[in-house]
Formats: structure tokens, C-alpha cells, sequence
């Protein structure tokens, strides 16, 4: 949702007087009544969380690899500079510091992002299994009480045999 349709959506609710807004359903243009969204409930596969979890490795090994280059030559060359009586050795330092810090921050969101694709994957894993372990043992009990053996419209003949003549 764009930041401009919420701020519609958001008037809108106001002007009816509404104290609160859903975001459930979508509001029919035409009649003005609510109706179930046409896009459908939200869904992901497996194969989203795993190329979200993916990304956000690579992006973790890159940032890894090529964004903490500079680190040390920048803190040695401020160290210098400092040294020599420069005050610009100071803000490099500072400079520095503050990238560093923010790198840390970007790499720990990346690794949160990751893992929690990779849980989040077994936990759905593991939910799919079981709704359908319970689904198949309520088809086994359905079966069990299942009147007929045979043909459909014939009873089962172990609890009405047929009589002898």
C-alpha cells in the first residue's frame, strides 16, 4: 500500500466518522460496502522464504567482504593525522567509528532476516505436517465408520447378513 492510498484511506475513515479502520477488506467504489479483498489471502511458499533467506545471506557476506576494507587503513590514517597535530585525524576517527557502527547494525539486520527465514521455514514445515497428519487420521476414522462395504446402497453385511431361505 503506498504511503498516499493510506493517507486516503485514513480521511476516508475520518470523514465517515469511523473511530477505527479495518484493513481487512477493501471498501466496493460502487455501493460503498465492504466486500473480501480480490487479491485473496496472504501466501508464501517455501521457496519465497528460502530465496528471502538467501538474499539476505548474500547480502550479509558481501557487506562482510567489501564494506570493512577501508576500516583499519581509515583508523590508522587518523591515528596519524591525530599524531601529527591534525584536526581532521580526529573526524576521521569519528567518521570511522559511526561506519563501523552502522555496518555492525546493517550485518546483525541481515543475519536476523536470514534466520528467521530459515525458522520460519521449518516452523510452516513442521505446521504442514502436522495439519496433514490430522487431516489424514480424520479420513481413516471417516472410513471406519463407513456403513457400506460393497457397492454403494448396499449395507454392510457384517452387521446385516442376509437371510438364509
Amino acid at each position: 500500500m503506498a504511503w498516499d492510498e493510506w493517507e486516503q484511506l485514513k480521511a476516508g475513515a475520518k470523514e465517515r466518522g469511523s473511530a477505527r479502520m479495518q484493513l481487512n477488506h477493501l471498501v466496493d467504489p460502487v455501493d460503498g460496502g465492504g466486500g473480501p479483498s480480490t487479491y485473496g489471502d496472504l501466501k508464501v511458499s517455501n521457496s519465497d522464504l528460502t530465496q528471502i533467506g538467501k538474499e539476505a545471506h548474500s547480502l550479509y557476506t558481501q557487506l562482510w567482504d567489501k564494506a570493512r576494507v577501508a576500516q583499519s587503513t581509515s583508523e590508522s590514517a587518523a591515528g596519524d593525522l591525530t599524531k601529527q597535530g591534525f584536526t581532521l585525524g580526529k573526524g576521521l576517527k569519528h567518521v570511522a567509528q559511526r561506519w563501523d557502527d552502522q555496518l555492525k547494525s546493517l550485518l546483525d539486520a541481515c543475519a536476523q532476516i536470514s534466520n528467521h527465514m530459515h525458522v520460519t521455514q521449518k516452523v510452516h514445515s513442521g505446521d504442514d505436517g502436522y495439519i496433514g497428519r490430522q487431516m489424514s487420521s480424520i479420513d481413516t476414522l471417516d472410513a471406519g465408520f463407513d456403513d457400506r462395504v460393497g457397492a454403494p446402497g448396499e449395507k454392510n453385511p457384517v452387521y446385516y447378513p442376509k437371510k438364509k431361505h
